[in-house]
């Protein structure tokens, strides 16, 4: 059944939610249905509503939260703010912290201010729908359910769906990334990236300590699920009865042909997932160094709207050695990950990269903050 047809960038994908409504009990299956019927609405109502700008001066954070009440109208009442105080709701305080978590990595490591780089507010709404089994970026604001109390917990609990689910409005102002294919694949990658990146920095992690999944605060008890997507191991984060096994390849030799998902968006980007994973580990440092330098580089200079892998990374094979050296180890190591996961790169002087060897290891110098943010609400 093929059931989601958009640009929208809803983080629990289509093959998850129809296994769901096929495989599990009739509650489940029921919430997996009302979720689905709640995408397509909210696609149908996607250009009917005029987008509100509203921009500040400067790198201040501009965030509001809405309260849906669990209608599937948006956005519903205004509960926070900048000038609000805490409030008893956690899925409220969470996806308030969680939006300036956001900001303030994208403008501490990379000097961005919001989405579209000018200070555009942050707006989210936290209980849309009657146990709505999705987070999702609708191109103007963020939308959380509050999941259906069994396999999924509420949304607003992992700061890397919230990451990566405002990356998507990062992407959308930086290049208008498109949303089928290889070009789709690589759009929710760089959300995965960058969504990882942040709660890395969020817990000060180092990419040896951190998990590289997914959603991990998302399954309730009983689900045998790390996350939604392992960046480390794609095709590995989850293996359930209801769920099913995940589907992501690592390699261009497993690259899965379908016309599901807009052609296989959420499966098919375990391969540059993959690669990302490959370059940060074997730099040493943060992953959002000398690692997330090079892909918000080619994310914000060199995307065209129909990007596909082998553009990409070339792109961040010449990044590379643009800002670290040409022959250099970085660009080395950008080179040989592409390789081990079937994407070949020559680099300078026409020397083609071996698909098999150990990357090279070096630890980079800090370019940027370190510094440990606050982090989010229980």
């Amino acid at each position: 059944m093929d059931t989601i047809h958009h640009h929208f960038c809803g983080v629990i994908p289509p093959h998850i939610l129809n296994r769901i409504a096929s495989r599990s009990g009739p509650e489940s299956s029921g919430r997996a249905l009302a979720t689905i019927e709640q995408m397509q609405q909210l696609v149908a109502l996607r250009g009917i509503r005029a987008e509100v700008v509203e921009s500040v001066k400067g790198p201040q954070k501009s965030r509001r939260v809405y309260d849906a009440k669990n209608k599937r109208q948006t956005p519903g009442t205004l509960v926070m703010d900048e000038h609000s105080k805490r409030v008893v709701d956690i899925e409220v305080n969470e996806a308030f912290d969680g939006a300036g978590v956001v900001y303030d990595f994208y403008w501490t490591v990379f000097g961005r201010s919001s989405i579209d780089g000018k200070g555009k507010r942050l707006d989210s709404v936290v209980h849309f729908g009657l146990k709505f089994d999705n987070a999702l970026w609708d191109g103007r604001q963020m939308i959380y359910g509050d999941g259906d109390g069994k396999i999924f917990r509420r949304f607003t609990a992992s700061p890397d769906v919230i990451g990566h689910e405002i990356t998507h409005g990062h992407t959308q102002y930086l290049s208008g990334l498109g949303y089928s294919g290889q070009t789709g694949a690589l759009n929710e990658h760089l959300s995965d990236a960058f969504g990882s990146m942040i709660k890395q920095w969020l817990y000060n992690q180092l990419p040896h300590e951190a998990s590289w999944y997914i959603g991990e605060e998302l399954f309730g008890p009983g689900v045998n699920a790390h996350g939604i997507r392992s960046l480390a191991a794609p095709g590995t984060a989850y293996d359930d009865p209801v769920l099913g096994k995940d589907p992501q390849p690592d390699h261009m030799r497993n690259y899965v042909v379908t016309t599901s998902d807009n052609g296989g968006v959420h499966i098919n980007s375990g391969i540059p997932n993959k690669a990302f994973y490959l370059v940060a580990t074997s730099l040493g440092g943060y992953s959002w160094q000398t690692a997330g330098h090079i892909w918000f580089v080619t994310a914000s200079t060199r995307m065209r709207p129909d990007m596909n892998f082998l553009d990409f990374a070339h792109a961040t094979v010449d990044v590379a050695g643009e800002l670290y050296g040409n022959g250099g180890n970085v660009q080395e190591s950008v080179a040989q990950a592409w390789a081990l996961v079937g994407i070949f790169v020559p680099l300078v002087g026409n020397k083609a990269v071996a698909e098999t060897g150990p990357l090279s290891p070096r630890k980079p110098k800090a370019k940027h903050s370190t510094r440990r943010p606050l982090q989010l609400a229980a």
